[in-house]
C-alpha cells in the first residue's frame, strides 16, 4: 500500500544548521502520527517540508505515492492548523471555516451548507455566526480544525495545536481530536514536544533529536523499549544507569535504562525478591504528585535514581531526605540502550 507520506534522505539547512539531517520516513494512510521532539530538533521543520513551506535541499518527499519535493504549498493536498489557529477576526465563525472553498470558486450557499455541515462534526453547529473574539481557546481551535478539513484533505498536518490551551482543556481535545480522525479517516501528522500528548493520541511516533529521527515506534513500543538515553529520558522520564553502574550492578557494561515506577524503595528489614536488583543510596529530595510521590536517591557513584511510589501518607521517614534507603527492581524491567549518535 502506498505511504500517505514519504522521506526519502531528505535534508534541510537553515545556514550552518543542518535542521533536518537524511531523513527517511514513511507515514501510513489513515495514520495518526506524531512527530515529537524539543525545540530545535527538526520536527515542525518537517511538518513544514510536508506543506511546502520549506523546501528539501536534497531528497525527496512523496504524497500518494507523487514526489512533490517542488511543488508549492496550494497544489498539495494538505492542510496546515497551527497553534494560533491564524482566524480571520473580521469574519464570521461561518465564513472562516468557508474560506477555503470560496478560494476554490464554490457557490454561496453551498459553502454555507458545507460550512455548517463542518461546524456541527465539531461540535459547534450553533456558533457559525459569532467572531472568534467571541470564542474560548477551545472554541477557537475547533474552527480551525472545521477550516482545514472542509476541503477534505488527504493529509492534515498539526503544529502544537494545542500549546495554548490550559491543561484540562488541553486534555479534552486530545480526546477529541482522536475521535475527529477516526471518524474522517484522514491521516494526521501532529507535532509536539509534550510527550503526554503524543503516547495518548498517536498509533506511532516518530521521535526527533538534532534533526535526526531516533526512533519510530508505537506509543507502547516507546515507552517500554526506547532505544537511546535521549529517548528514554525523553519519552518518560527513565532512569539511565552509566555504563560503570550497570557493570557493577547488573554485570551489563553499557547504559540500561529502569521505568521510575518499576523501582521502589524497600522497607528495613526486607529482602529482595528472586531475580531483583539492589542498590543502596541517600534520599536527595521528594516530590509530592498528588497520587504519587517521585524520591530521587544518589548512589554511592553519585548518579541520581527517580523512584515513583503510590502516595499513601505512611513511611515518611523511609523518603526523609539524607536517610539511606535501598532501592529494588525487577531485573526483567532493564532496558539495554544503544549508544547514541554523534
Amino acid at each position: 500500500m502506498t505511504a500517505a507520506i514519504e522521506f526519502r534522505k531528505v535534508t534541510r539547512s537553515f545556514g550552518s544548521v543542518r535542521a533536518v539531517d537524511d531523513v527517511s520516513l514513511e507515514v501510513a494512510a489513515g495514520e495518526f502520527f506524531s512527530m515529537l521532539g524539543p525545540s530545535g530538533s527538526g520536527k515542525t521543520t518537517c511538518l513544514r517540508l510536508v506543506a511546502g513551506f520549506e523546501l528539501p535541499a536534497s531528497g525527496q518527499i512523496l504524497l500518494d505515492g507523487v514526489d512533490v519535493s517542488d511543488v508549492p504549498p496550494y497544489d498539495r493536498d494538505v492542510n496546515t492548523v497551527f497553534q494560533d489557529y491564524a482566524l480571520f477576526p473580521h469574519m464570521s465563525v461561518v465564513d472562516n471555516v468557508a474560506y477555503g472553498l470560496r478560494v476554490r470558486g464554490v457557490a454561496g450557499d453551498e459553502r454555507r451548507r458545507r460550512a455548517h455541515e463542518m461546524l456541527a462534526l465539531v461540535k459547534l453547529a450553533d456558533f457559525g455566526e459569532r467572531r472568534p473574539n467571541q470564542l474560548s481557546g477551545g472554541q477557537r481551535q475547533r474552527v480551525a480544525l472545521a477550516r482545514a478539513l472542509i476541503n477534505r484533505p488527504k493529509v492534515l498536518l498539526l503544529d502544537e495545536p494545542l500549546g495554548a490551551l490550559d491543561l484540562k482543556l488541553r486534555e479534552a481535545m486530545q480526546i477529541e481530536l482522536k475521535g475527529l480522525q477516526r471518524e474522517l479517516g484522514i491521516t494526521f501528522v501532529f507535532v509536539t514536544h509534550d510527550q503526554g500528548e503524543a503516547l495518548s493520541m498517536s498509533d506511532r511516533v516518530a521521535v526527533f533529536d538534532r534533526g535526526r529521527i531516533v526512533q519510530v515506534d508505537t506509543p507502547r513500543g516507546l515507552y517500554s523499549r526506547p532505544r537511546n538515553s535521549f529517548v528514554a529520558e525523553f519519552v518518560g522520564g527513565a532512569n539511565v544507569l552509566s555504563p560503570k553502574l550497570a557493570a557493577s550492578l547488573l554485570g551489563i557494561a553499557k547504559p540500561v535504562a529502569v521505568r521510575p515506577e518499576q523501582m521502589r524503595i524497600m522497607s528495613d528489614g526486607a529482602t529482595a525478591e528472586p531475580g531483583w536488583v539492589i542498590c543502596s543510596g541517600t534520599v536527595a529530595d521528594s516530590q509530592y504528585h498528588g497520587a504519587t510521590l517521585r524520591v530521587q536517591v544518589r548512589t554511592g557513584d553519585g548518579e541520581l535514581l527517580t523512584v515513583a511510589r503510590p502516595e499513601s501518607g505512611n513511611g515518611e521517614g523511609a523518603t526523609r531526605t539524607g536517610s539511606t534507603v535501598r532501592v529494588a527492581w525487577p531485573r526483567a524491567s532493564v532496558v539495554e540502550l544503544e549508544a547514541e549518535h554523534a
